[in-house]
């Protein structure tokens, strides 16, 4: 293949990125931006293949097949409350991927007379000590949200000294490796040092901000797909290398802010370490707790002018996403006005509510941000919510007591009636009481979420 025509096919296949980026910023067209970044790899692939000489058409083939079906199969089958932890898996894989590349590419320099250029070696270093810790951090994230190990920090006397002293003996071994240390194990050294640095590095943080940290990992797995670019010499690599890094720190920098919250306290603040102090402020005002039949609730649903659904984690554990669309459906059609409040960091990863409304086709008008949707629950006549707890927590704005003070939440407590769908009084995801279930606004309707919500429309049926 001609140069001229490779570096077409490139500029088209960083087009395709671009835009791929563009559609994924609205739920309305994420579906077309995927398909638009699968096929801009997929040309990426091809030309790459012809323009090095691969012959073993064969290899590359039974590669995509391999892996295309592994990632097909996966996002037909994972469940959307397992989608977090395919997201980290995923991620893991392409930090894994560009620190391999550093290994490989050094392998096949080294026997040449002289060091390795400068910036060369800088990159080289760079990636696999970045896509190491990437991989491994997101593998410590995946257990986390799988539950494999517990969600709460994991924390021991000592721990930044022990991180810091490791980083800067990866960095060591790194600098040793571009002054011209002439020596394979070295880079084996600094990439095995970055996988451990990276389990240390993500233990200490609660299971509550694995949004952040999975976004902040693939920035990271971005950047190293980039030095990768530098090491082949590869602009599509480089561009989309960046592309991802850009967004997914900007996205970190976002979901912080959503916070209220610096990202070196999200990484360094041990977050879900509650004491028994600070979860005695948040459970002291003695109150009492309301419950009501789905009967009662569906008469407050039916006869209402505004209704709005918070969801949250426990919507996708119920799997009760169509239910809550049926039942809104019901609702409008006896003249409700009905929409949904997304607050940024409701589920375990970034968008998680969003995809999981989108999966059941609710209509994108009807899904309000957190700054679009506090003003109206002034004038809300119920605000359900399903499955949040963290996300609604008046203690953020009340109790300075509370680990989540300062948090911007969804001020569900200014509508007329709180309904909270729950299994019981166990705290959310981050283990902080929630003062909402005592408001005597609040009624809770105890039971599973997708049972809760079907008897709730059969009712509103008779109404």
């Amino acid at each position: 293949m001609g140069y001229n025509a490779s570096n077409l096919l490139y500029l088209i296949s960083i087009v395709t990125f671009i835009l791929a980026l563009r559609f994924l910023s609205t739920p309305a067209h994420a579906r077309r931006g995927n398909q638009i970044g699968a096929v801009g790899m997929l040309i990426a692939i091809v030309v790459t293949w012809v323009k090095t000489g691969g012959t073993s058409w064969w290899a590359l083939v039974l590669g995509m097949v391999v892996g295309g079906g592994f990632g097909a199969v996966a996002a037909r089958r994972v469940k959307m409350t397992a989608m977090p932890q395919m997201v980290a898996l995923f991620n893991g894989v392409g930090g894994g991927a560009a620190a391999l590349i550093s290994l490989a590419e050094l392998h096949r320099i080294l026997p040449d007379p002289g060091r390795p250029k400068t910036d060369i070696g800088i990159a080289i270093v760079l990636s696999g000590l970045i896509g190491a810790i990437s991989f491994a951090g997101s593998g410590v994230a995946f257990a986390k949200l799988q539950e494999l190990i517990g969600g709460r920090p994991i924390t021991y006397r000592g721990q930044q000294f022990v991180n810091a002293g490791l980083f800067l003996a990866c960095i060591a071994a790194g600098v040793a490796l571009v002054a011209g240390v002439q020596h394979e194990w070295l880079l084996w050294a600094l990439t095995a040092g970055a996988a451990v640095f990276g389990i240390l590095f993500v233990l200490p943080i609660g299971g509550a901000d694995m949004p952040v940290v999975i976004s902040l990992l693939n920035a990271f797995t971005g950047l190293a797909v980039a030095l990768g670019g530098f090491e082949l010499e590869s602009n599509v690599l480089i561009v989309s290398g960046m592309l991802v890094g850009a967004s997914g720190t900007l996205l970190t920098l976002m979901m912080g802010r959503a916070m209220n919250r610096s990202i070196t306290n999200v990484l360094f603040g041990a977050f879900g370490q509650v004491s028994a102090q600070a979860a005695a402020v948040a459970a002291g005002d003695g109150g009492t707790v309301r419950s009501a039949s789905a009967e009662d609730v569906a008469v407050m649903l039916a006869y209402a002018n505004k209704v709005v659904f918070v969801p949250g984690y426990g919507l996708a554990v119920a799997q009760a996403q169509h239910d809550v669309r049926q039942l809104a459906d019901l609702l409008e059609a006896k003249g409700v006005e009905v929409s949904y409040a997304i607050h940024p960091v409701a589920g375990r990863m970034p968008g998680h509510m969003n995809v999981l409304l989108a999966e059941a086709n609710v209509p994108y008008p009807q899904l309000k941000e957190m700054d679009d949707a506090n003003p109206e629950f002034s004038r809300t006549d119920v605000a359900v919510v399903v499955g949040a707890n963290d996300v609604v927590n008046p203690d953020a704005r009340n109790n300075q007591g509370s680990p989540i003070y300062g948090m911007p939440i969804l001020n569900v407590d200014d509508a007329q009636t709180v309904v909270v769908l729950k299994r019981s009084m166990n705290p959310g995801f981050a283990g902080i009481e929630n003062p909402l279930f005592y408001n005597p606004k609040t009624v809770m309707l105890f039971g599973d979420a997708k049972a809760s919500i079907v008897e709730l429309a059969q009712n509103v049926k008779t109404l």
